[in-house]
C-alpha cells in the first residue's frame, strides 16, 4: 500500500488541494476538477484503441521483422517508417508512448522510436491537410521541412549523446518491463 501511494502522491496531493480548494467554497476547485473528469473521459476514450493497436503490433509483428525495418542497421528506411508512421497516427501525444514502448520492445532503435514520437506531436497529416487547405502550399512545406529537419537533428543529437550502456540499459529495461528504470529515461 505504500509504494502505490508513493507512485501516485502527486495525483494525490493535487486531487486533495482540489478538495481542500472546493470546501472552502472556491469555485476554481470545482472547475478544476471538472477539467480532470473531462481529461479522464477523454482518455477511457483514446487508450483502448491505442492499447488494441499496441497489441496487434506486439502479436503481429516479430522482433526480427521490427530489428530489420526499424532497428539500428535499418537507415533511411528506418527513418521513412517511423516519419510515416507517427505522421499517419491520430490522438494527442500521451497516445504516442505506448506504441513507442512497444516499437522499442520489438527492437526499433532509439534514434526511430524518438522520430516516430517527434513526427506524432508535430507532423500529423490531419494537420498538414488544414494547414494546406487554410494557410497555403508555401507555410505547410517551410514548417514540414522545418520540422522533419528539427526532429532529425534532435534524435540524432540523442543518440549520439547515449554511450553504449545507456542503449543496452535501456533496451533490458523496456525488455524486463523495469518500470523504476524506465523512470531514469
Amino acid at each position: 500500500m505504500a509504494a502505490l501511494i508513493k507512485r501516485y502522491r502527486g495525483f494525490l496531493i493535487i486531487f486533495l488541494l482540489n478538495v481542500a480548494v472546493i470546501l472552502f467554497g472556491f469555485n476554481q476547485g470545482k472547475a478544476a476538477i471538472e477539467a480532470a473528469a473531462l481529461n479522464f473521459r477523454e482518455m477511457l476514450l483514446i487508450l483502448p484503441p491505442i492499447f488494441v493497436l499496441m497489441g496487434l503490433l506486439d502479436v503481429w509483428v516479430r522482433r526480427e521483422t521490427m530489428i530489420a525495418l526499424m532497428g539500428e542497421r535499418s537507415g533511411f528506411k528506418g527513418m521513412f517508417l517511423a516519419f510515416l508512421m507517427g505522421s499517419a497516427a491520430a490522438g494527442p501525444l500521451y497516445a504516442a508512448f505506448p506504441m513507442a514502448y512497444t516499437m522499442a520492445k520489438k527492437g526499433a532503435s532509439v534514434f526511430n522510436t524518438l522520430i516516430f514520437i517527434g513526427a506524432w506531436s508535430t507532423l500529423k497529416l490531419p494537420l498538414l491537410l488544414f494547414e494546406l487547405a487554410n494557410l497555403g502550399v508555401r507555410f505547410t512545406l517551410i514548417r514540414l521541412i522545418f520540422n522533419i529537419a528539427a526532429i532529425t537533428f534532435l534524435s540524432w543529437l540523442v543518440k549520439a549523446l547515449m554511450t553504449e550502456n545507456d542503449k543496452r540499459d535501456f533496451h533490458e529495461a523496456i525488455t524486463k518491463n523495469d518500470d523504476q528504470t524506465l523512470t531514469n529515461y
